[in-house]
């Protein structure tokens, strides 16, 4: 009987071992990400580590990053005027602060390339950014979700949720103050829009969404105000969001909140803390990160 019971088990490691069902190979390949970031106003050289390397600790993805513009205003993303340059990337991440960017024509052109169906992330100044176009800010501006143009002084943000139900928000508190922070004042939620979090002006005396989903086009869009300083970013409650917006955006993200099989990350984890920390390299196999 022993013997028997010690055949079965030996037969079963055997087709374990090359049933392909079960094989490293039928792992999907990684998602291809872009990550859109520099312009006036925050420490981007740390926030393109904080942001990429926390994704891909959460999600299996690898990136492409383009960082240009100095601490302009008015640069435009080199990227931008490629043609099909979304087209081969599963999800966009916009961190740009370009609020000075007055050409509608090049604006127009952002947002037709998400109109056709490639997702996007949107975070922080990337909602203040073209702006001043005359005629495309609203396009931009509905791509995003929410309408701002300004923000309250710099101070602690609490983002209270709305939408607990919602898988995008599965972990998150019920309410959380940011550890550093800085509120942008929403004066428009967009018809697609569906805010999940919002936080209380002290200065406008209303509340504002800070944390939402939108589709525009074909395209699927998480978004959030939160995430001016590096403190706020590097925390494991905002990279846990933004990631599951993330694999919301791709349909990657399961009812439970947690990624579809062969989706989860690396489980490395950021090395950035703050902006005076030096940021030293960490060995991850995942990350092909390639900077323009």
């Amino acid at each position: 009987m022993k013997c028997s019971r010690l055949r079965i088990i030996l037969a079963s490691l055997f087709i374990m071992s090359w049933c392909p069902g079960v094989s490293a190979a039928d792992k999907p390949a990684p998602l291809k990400g872009l990550l859109i970031t520099g312009g006036c106003c925050h420490d981007y050289e740390n926030q393109k580590r904080i942001i990429t390397e926390g994704m891909s600790q959460r999600v299996n993805i690898t990136w492409d990053i383009v960082h240009e513009g100095g601490t302009g205003r008015d640069h435009k993303i080199s990227v931008y005027s490629d043609k099909g340059w979304a087209k081969k990337y599963d999800v966009i991440f916009h961190n740009e602060c370009f609020g000075g960017v007055v050409d509608d024509d090049f604006v127009q052109a952002i947002t037709a390339a998400h109109h056709d169906g490639v997702p996007a992330i949107f975070v922080h100044c990337s909602l203040h950014s073209y702006r001043n176009a005359a005629v495309a800010a609203d396009s931009w501006r509905e791509l995003i979700g929410v309408t701002s143009r300004s923000h309250e002084k710099k101070r602690a943000v609490k983002a209270v949720t709305v939408n607990a139900e919602h898988p995008v928000m599965s972990g998150f508190p019920e309410e959380w103050q940011t550890p550093n922070g800085e509120l942008y004042k929403i004066e428009r939620v967009w018809p697609n829009c569906i805010p999940l979090a919002q936080a209380y002006g002290e200065d406008t005396k209303k509340e504002h969404t800070v944390i939402w989903l939108n589709t525009f086009g074909r395209a699927r869009v998480f978004g959030t105000s939160l995430g001016h300083h590096n403190e706020t970013m590097n925390n494991d409650v905002w990279l846990n969001l933004v990631a599951k917006g993330l694999l919301w955006s791709v349909d990657r993200l399961q009812p439970n909140g947690q990624p579809m099989a062969g989706y989860e990350g690396a489980g490395i984890k950021p090395i950035v803390i703050g902006a005076n920390q030096v940021a030293v390299p960490v060995p991850d196999p995942r990350f092909t990160a390639a900077t323009r």
